[in-house]
């Protein structure tokens, strides 16, 4: 007897499994025999069960989002086809079972994906993107498989349908070519926040924008967050280590800015009940104690110049004590001063988000400074007739607007930005310094690039990047980057000729100045046309330095540019010379697991393009290096370099 997927008890476990494609060599051989393992009407129902299932997931991760509506519409848009097979109830031959089994298959592995997809590791989704977009392609290959030569004829379907089809088909390939920035752009966020690099204000706010991109702000977003982690490093029981721990840190670093800590990365997030109620758990870093990891109610700051929760200090000082937590510096005196203005700015901050802080918490004998006075009077000062005042009043606003997000608000609602923006031009290169500085860390509220930009900061921050002093430079480099996190400032910093001394201060700056320029340009380059204006303005040559010099540590940021920069026809050409390849080569020999698969990425996107670069590759001994990595690099590392043998072995064919 035959049992017909129509019964529920044995549908679920029967799609979950699983299937075994067809036993045949090719599709439409001709002569191989069909192994068919169930009858026409199973492997229907089968298809349009899969696509009905689909539809239950409504709302995908961000990441991928845009990849899964896609894929489902693709899916949906076949079931006119299987609709009319099963209305004409004609025997299907050997090749149209092949290929629908073939498509069943794929049909399997996307509702798998898209499962992942829809509540799956937001972390993995996105450290991992380049690996789940090759799931998909995957996925593609199969579909257009199965449907290239699709006997439409044979199957007595209609003219409409089989025109429905071809289309879809065309598209599923036409897609397959197609790359997205926007991931390149959210695994170089990520890659900063895991290289832990220098303690910026442009990482705090990579930070943030990258908990409103995966959308983990939330003590509901957290939870389910660590069960899917915690599900993910099961079903891996052990492999892609490397990976898994990355994915754990990451993890917690999101709940460290949160103010979460827990001794088992997998345990359940909890808060204290005073933030049960609090929309949003991004608390700003600076009203945590560093000692109690809680938000402070009564900040102090001690002879360091750091600040804590009264109590935390006082029983550390009590433990006989004498030097700063944080620092680690001896303490000068004992004496412990008020932070006012910080406390105002937490109690206002509990206020809008709904926290409460218990009773007893808050020092009731002191009234709040009057931060927005202050801030309103720093900002008219901006514009005093004494350069002595103008001074002042620019490093004072530079300290407000690192130290806390609501005086980046206060400063642009009391009109600062233009003010400070007229300062840009000034004749006087302290003021120059602490003004560009002063707009970078305003640039970290979303809202204030928006208004840098209308204001018409960039071209007198590109100067300034041209001809400031070497702290100006370096805080202009930065502070182009964070404005280029909005697409429209991209075109804008390369059409205003900001690329050329970007490049200039990536050959020539300190390395603090390498880096910012390094992250910048890589911001830039996300955009197709800015890539030739790079070239241009010689960065394949500056991007050669900065892999041959060991002590800068910038290869992988490099190595990020240059593939970037491969997709170009001049860029292919500008870079593929002997000298890069012998480069490439030998990073595959000796790099860092991580040098290693950016230097196959260059050499795989190369490749492709230029039989040429092939050849030169085999010259330096590529070949007896990529067998290693296919075996025991990371699993992007291994995937180029099967790939690449893959596309050496096509060449080795070529007479």
């Amino acid at each position: 007897m035959t049992l017909s997927l129509r019964d529920p008890s044995l549908k679920a476990s029967l799609i979950e499994e699983t299937m075994t494609a067809a036993a045949v060599e090719r599709i439409g051989g001709g002569e191989e025999k069909v192994t068919r393992d169930q009858d026409e009407e199973e492997l229907i129902d089968e298809l349009l069960y899969v696509i009905e299932s689909v539809r239950s997931f409504n709302g995908y991760r961000r990441t991928q989002r845009k990849e899964c509506f896609n894929l489902v519409r693709w899916m949906k848009l076949l079931v006119p086809l299987l609709e009319e097979i099963q209305e004409v109830g004609a025997p299907i031959s050997d090749d149209a079972y092949a290929r629908l089994r073939l498509l069943a298959k794929s049909f399997a592995a996307a509702k798998r994906l898209l499962r992942i997809c829809y509540d799956g590791s937001k972390i993995y989704l996105a450290l991992e993107s380049e690996a789940v977009t090759a799931r998909f392609r995957a996925i593609y290959d199969k579909v257009n498989q199965a449907l290239d030569g699709m006997p439409y004829d044979d199957l007595g379907v209609s003219d409409e349908v089989k025109e429905q089809v071809e289309l879809m088909n065309l598209q599923v390939k036409r897609s397959k070519r197609r790359t997205d920035s926007q991931d390149l752009e959210l695994a170089m966020d990520l890659m900063v926040i895991l290289e832990n690099k220098e303690d910026r204000n442009a990482d705090g706010a990579i930070l943030e924008r990258l908990g409103k991109k995966l959308e983990l702000q939330t003590l509901a977003d957290l939870r389910a967050e660590t069960m899917a982690i915690k599900k993910l490093a099961n079903e891996r029981n052990g492999q892609s280590a490397g990976s898994t721990q990355k994915i754990i840190e990451l993890m917690e670093t999101f709940k460290l800015v949160c103010g979460i800590e827990e001794d088992d990365a997998f345990s359940d997030v909890t808060l204290p009940k005073y933030l049960e109620k609090c929309p949003s758990l991004m608390i700003p870093s600076e009203f945590v104690c560093s000692i109690s990891l809680e938000i402070m109610s009564d900040p102090v700051i001690v002879a360091t110049g750091q600040t804590y929760e009264r109590r935390s200090i006082l029983k550390w000082l009590d433990a006989g004590h004498r030097t700063c937590p944080k620092t680690r510096q001896t303490l000068a005196h004992l004496s412990l001063a008020p932070n006012y203005a910080l406390k105002n700015l937490i109690f206002q901050w509990c206020e809008k988000n709904k926290v409460e802080l218990q009773k007893g918490d808050t020092d009731s004998d002191s009234e709040p400074a009057d931060h927005k006075g202050e801030i309103s009077s720093l900002v008219n000062d901006l514009s005093s007739i004494h350069l002595d005042v103008q001074r002042r009043a620019v490093k004072k606003i530079r300290k407000l607007s690192k130290e806390n997000p609501e005086s980046r608000i206060l400063i642009a609602e009391n009109g600062g930005i233009p003010a400070l923006i007229s300062l840009l031009h000034y004749p006087d290169s302290k003021i120059q310094e602490n003004t560009v500085t002063a707009l970078l860390n305003l640039s970290i509220d979303e809202g204030n690039k928006q208004l840098i930009t209308k204001e018409g900061a960039i071209p007198a921050i590109i100067d300034i990047l041209k001809t400031g002093t070497v702290e100006a430079k370096e805080n202009s480099a930065a502070a182009l980057f964070s404005l280029s996190m909005l697409d429209e400032n991209k075109t804008a910093i390369g059409n205003l000729n900001g690329i050329p001394p970007l490049v200039h201060l990536l050959q020539n700056g300190t390395i603090r100045g390498k880096k910012d320029a390094a992250t910048a340009l890589f911001n830039l380059v996300l955009d197709h046309r800015n890539r030739a204006k790079a070239i241009d303005a010689d960065i394949v040559a500056t991007l050669l330095q900065v892999l041959d010099d060991k002590n800068l540590g910038m290869v992988d940021e490099a190595l990020s540019i240059i593939l970037l920069l491969a997709s170009h026809p001049d860029g292919c050409n500008a870079i593929g010379k002997l000298s890069l390849i012998e480069t490439l080569v030998g990073l595959v020999k000796e790099g860092t697991p991580k040098n290693k698969e950016c230097a196959l990425a260059v050499l795989l996107e190369l490749s492709s393009n230029s039989s040429s670069i092939v050849l030169a590759a085999l010259r330096f001994g590529i070949s007896d290096h990529l067998s290693e990595v296919a075996a025991s690099g990371t699993n992007r590392a291994q995937r180029k370099a099967n790939s690449l043998m893959q596309l050496i072995h096509s060449c080795e064919q070529i007479p």
